[in-house]
C-alpha cells in the first residue's frame, strides 16, 4: 500500500503544479500581450514574491507528476492494454511523464541559477538534424506532436475525461476540460507545423509551446480563445488534483500486472 499512497501523492501535487502552470501562462498572455509558454512561465513565477521558493515547489509538482505518469504508463494503470492502440497511448503517457520531468529539471535550473530556459527546443531540434537521419527522426516528432494533437481534440469532443473522475466532481468540470482540451489541442497542431515546417521548410525560427501561441496571433479571435482556453485548463487541473481517482484496488492490480511480467 506504500507504492499506491507515493504514487496517488506524486499525482495530486503534480496536477497542482500543473495547474499553476497552465493558469499562468494563460493570464500571463491574456493580461501581458505577450504570449507564454510552458518554461517561459518558469521565470515569472522565480520573479514573483518569494518566487525561488515556489518555484521550487513547482519543480517538485512537476516531478511528481512526471513519476506519476512514467510509472503509471509502465504498470499500465490505466489498463490500456498491450494490443498496438494500447501501447501506443501507453507510450503517449510515458512521453508526457517525460516532458514534465524535463520541465521539473529547467524549474529548478532557472531557480538555483538565476537564468532562464533559452531557446532550448530549437537547440535540439539544430542537434537532432546534424545526426544521421535527422531529418526523419525530426519527422516523427513532429508526427507525435501532431498526434498528441489528435489525442488533445479527441478528449475536447468526446470529454471521455470526465471518467477519470469522482462522481462528485463539481458539474462544470466537463465544460472546462473540452474548453481546455481544445485549447491544448490548437497550441499542439500550431507546434507540430513549426517542427515539420522546421524540419522540411525554410523556417528555423524558435521552437517551443511560447513560440507556437504567439504562431496563433495574426487571428485575433482564435490567439485570445486559446489563452483563455489555456488558463482554463489550469483550473481543469486544481479539480484533478481534488477529485483525479486513484484506487488503491486498480493500482495494487497494476502493480501485481507489472511484477508478474518480470518474475
Amino acid at each position: 500500500m506504500d507504492n499506491v499512497v507515493k504514487i496517488e501523492t506524486f499525482a495530486r501535487i503534480g496536477y497542482l503544479a500543473r495547474a499553476l502552470v497552465y493558469f499562468l501562462i494563460g493570464y500571463l498572455t491574456l493580461s501581458s500581450g505577450h504570449s507564454e509558454g510552458t518554461a517561459s512561465v518558469l521565470a515569472d513565477i522565480r520573479d514573483m514574491p518569494l518566487g525561488t521558493p515556489l518555484l521550487l515547489l513547482t519543480a517538485a509538482g512537476l516531478f511528481g507528476y512526471g513519476i506519476f505518469r512514467s510509472y503509471g504508463a509502465a504498470i499500465d494503470i490505466r489498463d490500456d492494454g498491450e494490443d498496438a492502440r494500447g501501447l501506443a497511448k501507453r507510450i503517449g503517457h510515458a512521453a508526457s511523464g517525460i516532458a514534465h520531468l524535463v520541465l521539473a529539471y529547467l524549474a529548478t535550473k532557472i531557480a538555483l541559477s538565476g537564468g532562464d530556459a533559452g531557446n532550448g527546443g530549437t537547440q535540439a531540434a539544430e542537434s537532432i538534424l546534424r545526426l544521421p537521419g535527422g531529418e526523419i527522426l525530426l519527422l516523427v516528432v513532429g508526427l507525435g506532436l501532431a498526434g498528441a494533437a489528435v489525442n488533445q481534440g479527441v478528449k475536447a469532443a468526446t470529454g471521455k475525461f470526465m471518467d477519470l473522475l469522482d462522481a462528485d466532481a463539481p458539474h462544470w468540470t466537463e465544460v472546462i476540460g473540452r474548453v481546455g482540451y481544445a485549447a491544448r489541442a490548437a497550441v499542439f497542431a500550431a507546434l507540430a507545423w513549426q517542427v515539420l515546417d522546421f524540419t522540411f521548410g525554410e523556417s528555423h525560427e524558435e521552437l517551443s509551446f511560447q513560440a507556437a501561441l504567439d504562431s496563433l496571433r495574426e487571428t485575433a479571435w482564435l490567439y485570445n480563445g486559446v489563452a483563455l482556453g489555456l488558463l482554463t485548463f489550469g483550473v481543469f487541473s486544481l479539480v484533478m488534483a481534488r477529485y483525479r481517482r486513484i484506487r488503491a484496488t486498480n493500482v495494487v492490480d497494476r502493480l501485481r500486472k507489472a511484477s508478474s511480467a518480470f518474475f
